[in-house]
């Protein structure tokens, strides 16, 4: 006779269930410090974060708390080795990390594992994946394949997917959502088939579609003038595919643009080609277009505008301003009021572009030289002066930072013919040596504060890049292409504190308070570093 057992005992033996993972959506945007709960850190773009337990003074002692090693996804598609180029959010003690079809949930403390999701693609490039967003209990990944996926915060079991783009059109997807109120903003890529970029909104519980922001314009629309016809602007590229920034109190989005298609070859597209290569202003409610700036008009060297437009307030003259700031691809540098878009600095914060020929006097936007486009020949151009890794503003320095290229390469046109498509042409990288600088600018003036040229060995490549991030401890953090994570001092460019890790810095540090300690993490390759001081924050000897 088999005996029952007592109900307690019965409980007590079935698998618990996964506590919730809750994020209150009122901590969006806050400055983060308990939490990294977004992309940016906030909505703001600055990557500042408020912390100073870690600071100039006692950054010398920094030391490794743990490691994460993600060698076991091995070769992916286009990718013989993962490298984790997006940044994670950590809330209430979980990290949340990406790679391409992979979501990690990892412990803060050790980063163990705590689950895995993986995703099955079925097209799309595995060039990166930037992150995930997070709303209340759920988290929002890209597929490559232009699929957004609702999962559960706790457990990662998918709640919703929706399919956004046809990969089969090459579209395919790397950004991380943001998420704005009731709003999950997701942008796409690709330029090898001559895409039309766009913005979509989506509800959070349904992933049911809001609004979508093309960015050429259709027929009638404002913008329309500056291409030859619609039919060029319905396949005129300006990719979404890095996460924007955010105003709450204008309601309003701040989001970059790629580049204009054909690549390389701009004759079938001749005019400025509104609005690829820019930062445009929209309304969060509707998607409707409030200005733009034009960084890089008729771009024909691959110069995506996708940088981060970095938010921050001054005083100019007297007056309380609400600014942006930008350091686009093409080199160069542009400060506006974000109420009106209208330019309060527009220069080059690259010398010596060769794509310029000189600037609007009623814009301020830069003029593109024809005679540098590609050639058949060849044509001289600049090598990519940033790229996708995200700069850094410091609240405490009043200083914008950037690591660039200065280098040059030579850019050929494939295609002659009246209607080219795709890339058309190629070229770029670098014509003699290049040089990696990290600028430092006034972001008032459009001045260097200060600079700081990387040991040169070997010219660096101009894609897989360290990103930047500023503390209240006057730290900035970043690598370079020697394997070497560094901290400076934040106002004068001072180096404080450097390792060598395994591979380079591949996507942007973060901070957080953690049980009374600072961590900071970043990623360099296949490998998450966990960063903090010795008990009691004092100096290591």
């Amino acid at each position: 006779m088999r005996r029952a057992l007592p109900v307690a005992l019965v409980l007590s033996l079935l698998p618990a269930p996964a506590l919730a993972n809750y994020l209150d959506p009122a901590r969006l945007g806050a400055p983060p410090t308990d939490s990294w709960p977004t992309f940016q850190g906030d909505y703001t773009g600055r990557r500042f974060s408020p912390l100073t337990q870690i600071n100039e003074h006692n950054v010398a002692g920094l030391q490794i708390a743990w490691t994460s090693r993600f060698n076991d996804v091995g070769a992916q598609r286009g990718a013989p080795q993962p490298v984790i180029k997006g940044t994670p959010l950590m809330v209430n003690g979980i990290l949340y990390v990406t790679l391409p079809n992979l979501v990690y949930a990892l412990d803060a403390h050790t980063g163990e594992r705590l689950w895995t999701y993986k995703w099955v693609d079925k097209g799309g490039h595995l060039v990166a994946n930037r992150g995930v967003g997070m709303y209340k209990d759920m988290l929002y990944f890209m597929g490559p394949d232009d699929w957004v996926i609702c999962l559960d915060s706790a457990t990662g079991k998918e709640r919703w997917r929706k399919e956004i783009a046809d990969a089969r059109k090459q579209y395919f997807t790397t950004s991380a959502p943001v998420i704005v109120g009731n709003h999950v903003l997701v942008g796409v890529g690709g330029d090898a088939m001559d895409i039309r970029g766009f913005l979509l909104s989506l509800d959070p519980m349904t992933g049911e579609e809001q609004w979508k922001f093309y960015v050429t314009p259709g027929a009638g629309e404002p913008g329309i003038e500056t291409w030859p016809d619609v039919d060029s602007a319905a396949h005129g590229g300006g990719g979404t595919w890095m996460p924007g920034t955010y105003d709450a109190e204008l309601k309003t989005l701040y989001w970059t643009t790629g580049n204009a298609n054909p690549v390389f070859a701009g004759q079938g597209r001749m005019g400025d080609n509104l609005y690829t290569a820019s930062v445009v202003a929209l309304d969060i409610e509707t998607g409707k277009l409030k200005w733009h700036f034009q960084a890089m008009p008729h771009d024909t060297h691959d110069y995506d505008g996708t940088n981060t437009p970095v938010l921050f307030d001054r005083v100019i003259d007297g007056k309380p301003r609400k600014l942006l700031s930008y350091g686009a691809r093409s080199g160069w540098f542009v400060t506006v009021d974000r109420i009106t878009g209208k330019p309060i600095v527009s220069t080059p914060y690259m010398p010596g572009l060769k794509w310029v020929k000189g600037i609007n006097p009623k814009t301020q936007e830069p003029i593109s030289d024809r005679d540098n486009d590609p050639k058949t020949t060849g044509s001289i151009g600049n090598a990519n002066p940033t790229n996708w890794y995200n700069p850094a503003y410091s609240d405490q320095t009043g200083l914008f930072y950037i690591n660039t290229v200065k280098g040059l390469g030579i850019y050929y046109l494939y295609d002659t013919s009246p209607k080219p498509a795709g890339y058309a042409g190629g070229g770029g990288g670098s014509l003699g040596e290049a040089q990696r600088i990290l600028m430092a600018i006034d972001p008032l003036t459009g001045k260097h504060a200060w600079e700081h040229p990387y040991v040169s060995i070997s010219s660096p490549g101009s894609t897989v890049g360290p990103g930047l991030m500023a503390t209240a401890g006057n730290l900035l953090f970043t690598g370079d292409d020697q394997n070497n994570i560094i901290v400076y001092r934040a106002s004068n460019g001072e180096i404080l504190w450097h390792l060598k890790a395994t591979a380079n810095q591949s996507n942007a540090p973060i901070s957080y308070m953690l049980d009374g300690k600072q961590y900071v993490v970043l990623a360099a390759g296949e490998n998450l570093y966990a960063f903090t001081l010795p008990a009691g924050g004092t100096v290591a000897h």
